[in-house]
């Protein structure tokens, strides 16, 4: 399969071959040249897809400025299987010694890479298992999530705010968890639910699932979805207000907008190469699993015009407060949706949140079996 090599700040060609593009941003037109640095990144999704994929490829874009003689490559659409194999092991060819893949679902191809390629360093996002050379990155974007709750909360007419996950893993219910307690701070009465589409990017399953919610009467609406311009689009055409996930969509929909939690890559993906360039990776915090906190990696997006004035300060204090350390969001006692007492008293560790099974008190919907 041919890969189109490119050198940084020219015309970009992008050649889609099984499902994957590989795109070479910078260096020499020989891969891989003595040398030279060669980062490649994966993603499930297209690269402008208003959410994961495009909040990841912003990143990568800083790393290709950051480092001007660096070649960057670049795979978008690549499946969770044993594609994701093929595509890392064609970026090794082409000189790749740093590999970022970014899918939750990326984590075990990569293992399975990083087992036959030992001098390569591979920083996966999301995941909980690493290897010598395998670190995992992360951020705590519940904490962002609790405070877009908080505007939901405010913001909802109905006392319904309505939930569109992918799939049940600890990620989602963490977030529609935080999303509720966040709502409920400022709204004791209100409610989330929850559809899943068992998928992440499926514009016909997100439109039903907006749809399904608002039919019951959410009015305001988010997500855990990877691309995230279907959910924004339908709420605000039937009249609902959003808070948005992954990237900062707020052009979508901009009266319907509150605001969102959103990724900032690029300073850590910066700083992760730097750290592996000097030899660094063993004992740095990328070696591991780094997670990183509410303005960091993690931030608010702007408010839209769905945000009043009350709104906006309550959102920012909360935020405030969660950088500061004065306010962790799961605090107990925190219930379950069955009553049972989960978190007694002070927060657990990040690592024990990131184990979620359950639905707290408040949101309604059922765990796919």
């Amino acid at each position: 399969m041919s890969r189109p090599k490119v050198r940084h700040l020219i015309a970009v060609a992008i050649a889609f071959a099984l499902a994957a593009t590989l795109i070479a941003c910078g260096g020499d037109e020989e891969s891989g040249a003595e040398g030279q640095t060669t980062i490649g990144f994966l993603y499930v999704g297209p690269r402008d897809d208003f959410g994961y994929n495009q909040a990841a490829f912003a990143g990568s874009q800083a790393v290709a400025e950051a480092f001007p003689d660096a070649e960057v490559l670049q795979a978008e659409n690549v499946p969770e299987t044993a594609e994701a194999e093929r595509v890392m092991e064609n970026m090794i060819d082409d000189g790749a010694t740093i590999i970022f893949p970014t899918s939750f679902g990326h984590l075990e191809p990569a293992l399975n890479v990083a087992r036959k390629y030992p001098d390569v360093t591979f920083l996966h996002q999301g995941g909980l298992d690493t290897a010598e050379n395998v670190g995992t990155y992360f951020g705590t974007i519940w904490q962002a999530q609790y405070a877009a709750g908080v505007a939901a909360g405010m913001a909802t007419e109905s006392n319904r705010l309505g939930f569109v996950g992918g799939f049940p893993i600890a990620q989602v219910l963490l977030n529609v968890n935080a999303y509720e307690l966040g709502a409920r701070s400022v709204n004791p009465d209100v409610t989330t639910s929850i559809v899943f589409t068992s998928n992440w990017c499926d514009p016909a399953k997100q439109a039903a699932a907006t749809n399904s919610l608002i039919d019951q009467g959410a009015d305001v609406i988010t997500q855990h979805q990877d691309c995230t311009n279907t959910v924004i689009e339908t709420a605000a055409r039937r009249g609902a207000k959003v808070t948005g996930y992954h990237f900062d969509a707020s052009r979508v929909a901009p009266e319907a907008w509150l605001t969102g939690a959103a990724w900032s890559w690029g300073p850590l993906y910066v700083d992760a190469v730097r750290t592996i360039e000097a030899g660094g990776f063993e004992g740095s915090k990328y070696d591991g699993r780094y997670r990183s906190g509410l303005g960091e990696a993690v931030q608010l997006t702007p408010f839209g015009g769905a945000a009043t004035p009350e709104i906006r300060e309550r959102v920012e204090a909360a935020a405030a407060e969660i950088r500061s350390g004065e306010l962790e969001p799961f605090t107990g006692p925190i219930r379950d949706q069955g009553g049972r007492v989960r978190i007694p008293g002070p927060q657990p560790s990040v690592e024990e949140l990131e184990e979620t099974d359950y639905l707290v008190e408040g949101v309604t919907g059922e765990i796919p079996g």
